[in-house]
């Protein structure tokens, strides 16, 4: 099998992650039309804007869980769209948390943290459940390790599916509307621990429709709409004074 690597060339003052000129075709259906934007490393990047404008099929075109139909994207230098990826070594750098928490319901939390170092990277388990612990202390849901997914809130599930994705160590996390299921009560514990990896420097793209929380946390912020980016910019500029009238009328409806 080939093996994509990152190129000797690559370093951290480089993007992360770069698209350029990133199309996706569902059948006849154009739904990512020349996307491009890079991402610094530490960068927390919010995408936003309305149903059905591609956010969700763009942020899992960057994980190969959705193939592109042509253009470029590259983490940390391996490009996601060679034929020879090797998927185990992007997913090792990308991790992903979705909507649904997608738990194993027979498999406490704990077990749920360490499945995939243990069967996937076949790392040794000892060493893995002692991360694992620190992980589930760090979402705080300190004493819910031996407690199974139904037994758990759905903002403890997601939190517990955060631990899940940090188990592989990426260098970059995915967020695709992981609040949008939860209810208000929940939500904040959520956004309250995505709030701290950020601070913590790990590199953050959101999908989401938290406006407030992309406010406050973000570098920069992508509208989209209909498959194009319409506009970007930093938070304070983009809510202030968007100059796109599309962007204007989207952040009327939601702000």
């Amino acid at each position: 099998m080939a093996v994509a690597t990152a190129p000797k060339t690559w370093t951290p003052d480089q993007p992360i992650v770069q698209l350029i000129d990133v199309h996706k075709y569902f059948g006849a259906l154009e739904v990512l039309k020349g996307v491009s934007f890079d991402v610094k490393k530490g960068e927390v990047i919010c995408i936003i804007g309305p149903s059905g404008s591609g956010k969700s099929t763009l942020i899992r075109c960057i994980n190969a869980l959705v193939p592109v139909t042509s253009g470029t994207i590259r983490v940390e230098g391996i490009e996601v769209a060679n034929p020879g990826l090797d998927k185990l070594a992007l997913r090792r750098k990308v991790g992903m948390v979705f909507q649904q928490y997608n738990l194993f319901p027979h498999k406490t939390a704990l077990q749920n943290v360490m499945m995939a170092p243990i069967h996937v990277l076949h790392q040794d388990k000892r060493e893995v459940e002692e991360r694992a612990r620190a992980l589930m202390k760090k979402v705080r849901l300190v004493g819910k390790e031996d407690s199974y997914p139904g037994e758990l809130s759905g903002g403890q599930q997601q939190r517990v599916a955060i631990a899940r994705s940090l188990a592989m160590r990426p260098d970059v996390m995915l967020f695709d509307e992981v609040t949008a299921a939860l209810d208000p009560e929940t939500v904040k514990e959520v956004l309250f621990t995505i709030r701290e990896l950020a601070e913590d420097g790990m590199t953050c793209l959101l999908v989401t429709h938290e406006m407030n929380f992309a406010r406050d946390v973000a570098d920069h912020i992508y509208f989209t709409d209909r498959g194009v980016i319409v506009e970007h910019g930093p938070p304070a500029a983009f809510f202030s004074d968007p100059r796109d009238p599309r962007t204007r009328e989207f952040l009327s409806q939601v702000l």
